[in-house]
């Protein structure tokens, strides 16, 4: 077997003409079965998130709006989605999924993983799990932003620690600031933030995290590389009982909504750092997508494949 990977059909949202292609989620899947990185067994489908859950992270008045569909303009043009009954249970769905990857790399430290009905050969305790969707990191509390309707990790690391494993480790890799995730913790000290973005580019205000590496324009692989080389100490310095990696494709050099021009060797070495390091420490990996934006969908595509690819790898070499 290769890696628990979590997928459903419902990520696949109709946003209407947009730069993020939902379509993603299942061309990904796709293209690791094709080549053989996953068999069928590997794939689990995840349920929704429990509005009681959600409700760990986010105002209740909040997922009100977003049930009923009360949301203003103004909410929904922050949110840069339009709303619908789909657009929310596919991401609600979305946030299941990071939940269920979350219990399925913890194992019997996450008391009381609930049972799936997947049909898949994976019990708890993998080590690491993907997540074929996930990284919403935009949003907050009281609103959503950014493409991110709910914060799918910050949920899951809380269910995590209503089960007992209050220290969780956050890299977010994404080329946007993990505003959102920051926030949301910036008074846990349990939860140790890292990002490392390009510093100017969106969002405008970034809340304070653990550790805020904010990168110039144009920064390339050597550079990047150094720096996360850097940094990846200092998570497994807070003894996180899990990490979750946001391991976003959009530091891409042809990626319409970033500037960081990494090339995809360099996206997959820095893969490769991250998951070594938190697999040496011995501690569980959740590895979930975030954005990908390329003027070509099916450099989006590699990228994300060849993230799977790593944790496959890193998996197979214990």
């Amino acid at each position: 077997m290769g890696v628990a990977t979590i997928h459903a059909a419902r990520y696949h949202i109709d946003i209407g003409r947009h730069v993020f292609p939902t379509a993603k989620y299942h061309l990904v899947r796709d293209r690791l079965l094709e080549t053989g990185v996953l068999a069928p067994g590997d794939l689990v489908e995840p349920q929704p998130a429990a509005w009681e859950d959600l409700a760990r992270v986010h105002a209740r008045e909040y997922l009100h709006a977003l049930r009923t569909g009360a949301m203003t303009p103004d909410e929904i043009a922050r949110l840069e989605l339009p709303w619908s009954e789909e657009m929310v249970e596919g991401f609600r769905l979305m946030v299941g999924g990071t939940i269920e990857a979350a219990l399925l790399a913890c194992g019997p430290e996450a008391s009381g993983t609930r049972s799936r009905e997947s049909g898949s050969g994976w019990g708890p305790g993998s080590g690491i799990a993907c997540h074929l969707g996930g990284g919403l990191h935009h949003a907050y509390p009281g609103h959503g932003e950014g493409f991110c309707p709910f914060n799918d990790v910050a949920v899951a690391a809380r269910v995590l620690q209503s089960r007992g494993l209050a220290r969780i480790g956050i890299i977010d890799l994404d080329v946007h600031h993990g505003n959102g995730t920051a926030f949301i913790f910036e008074s846990d000290p349990e939860v140790f933030t890292f990002s490392m973005h390009q510093q100017h580019n969106y969002p405008m205000f970034k809340p304070r995290g653990s550790l805020d590496i904010g990168l110039a324009d144009g920064t390339h692989d050597a550079t990047y590389l150094a720096r996360l080389d850097a940094a990846l100490p200092a998570v497994v310095a807070h003894r996180p009982r899990c990490v979750f990696y946001l391991a976003g494709a959009d530091p891409y050099e042809d990626d319409q909504l970033g500037g960081l021009r990494l090339t995809m060797a360099g996206l997959r070495t820095r893969d490769r750092m991250v998951m070594r390091s938190i697999r040496l420490a011995g501690i569980p990996l959740v590895v979930v997508l975030a954005g990908g934006y390329a003027r070509h969908v099916d450099d989006t595509i590699a990228i994300h494949a060849a993230t799977v690819e790593e944790a496959v790898e890193v998996q197979s070499a214990g």
